[in-house]
């Protein structure tokens, strides 16, 4: 099963005896906060999701910006959504899929299998038609049992080994990997061993995803071959979800490191890398 899911399918599936459940995963760096924009116009039947306080945790900054909440707040959050055990999910933003993303891999990460992103969002929801709706849902309280363990995830050892041994890529801006500006974090630049790949370069103009084989093409020049161990990371383990999502399209099975840069650049005993 493919990842993602286009509005017109999109569409047609809602009208389905059993409609997957939505989620609308706005969200920026920064602010502001997403609820408001949910309000003044969301798919119909979307429920929204928090990012920062329901699709992460808050524990010591040496864990990174957004750890991965723990299991038993993460399953409370998905039965507030109204989640049930063999729920289709898809997953959506205002931002081509780079924070919806985060949801669809926790929620694979916690052993849903059906989970997609909307390709391109709520733009091209819009762009195709698709009505809005005001207003907030709260649905029925789901039963999900949730569990962590279904995609590979690494910590900061196993990450700066695959830097040194495999393919361990950087998903943030090329100018912050480089080490030129760091508007987040503590340290500039990146992992050792790291090879530069911004998120923002698998979509299209439209902010939707690449094709196959154009994506597949790019992470060849990046150097991931089917068999090579393949790592993602980003600043805080959000942007690094997307580029999982893309690699996924393209046919590779890569593991998240979920603490990202914000976890290592706070660590004073592991090493920092600049330029390209």
């Amino acid at each position: 099963m493919t990842p993602l899911i286009d509005a017109s399918e999109l569409a047609d599936v809602l009208t389905a005896s059993r409609p997957p459940r939505v989620l609308d995963v706005r969200w920026k760096l920064g602010g502001p906060p997403g609820q408001p924009e949910y309000e003044r116009g969301h798919i119909p039947g979307a429920v929204y999701v928090d990012l920062d306080t329901e699709l992460a945790g808050h524990v010591e900054p040496t864990d990174g910006r957004h750890p991965l909440p723990p299991i038993a707040d993460f399953q409370a959050a998905a039965r507030r959504w109204g989640l049930d055990d063999g729920d289709a999910v898809v997953v959506y933003d205002d931002v081509s899929g780079l924070s919806a993303a985060r949801a669809w891999w926790l929620l694979r990460h916690a052993g849903f299998p059906d989970v997609r992103v909307l390709d391109g969002g709520l733009a091209a929801w819009s762009t195709a038609g698709g009505a809005l709706e005001t207003g907030s849902n709260i649905p029925s309280p789901g039963s999900a049992r949730l569990t962590y363990g279904s995609l590979p995830t690494l910590d900061a050892d196993a990450a700066a080994e695959l830097a040194a041994h495999g393919v361990l890529l950087d998903a943030r801006a090329a100018e912050r990997f480089r080490g030129e500006v760091e508007p987040v974090d503590p340290k500039a630049g990146h992992i050792p061993g790291a090879v530069s790949a911004p998120a923002g370069d698998n979509l299209d103009a439209d902010g939707r995803m690449l094709p196959v084989s154009v994506l597949a093409e790019r992470f060849a020049a990046l150097g991931l071959t089917p068999d090579a161990p393949i790592g993602v990371y980003c600043g805080s383990g959000v942007t690094a979800a997307h580029e999982a999502l893309a690699l996924e399209v393209a046919g590779f099975a890569p593991a998240l490191y979920p603490g990202s840069w914000s976890a290592w650049s706070n660590d004073p005993a592991r090493p920092v890398a600049t330029g390209a």
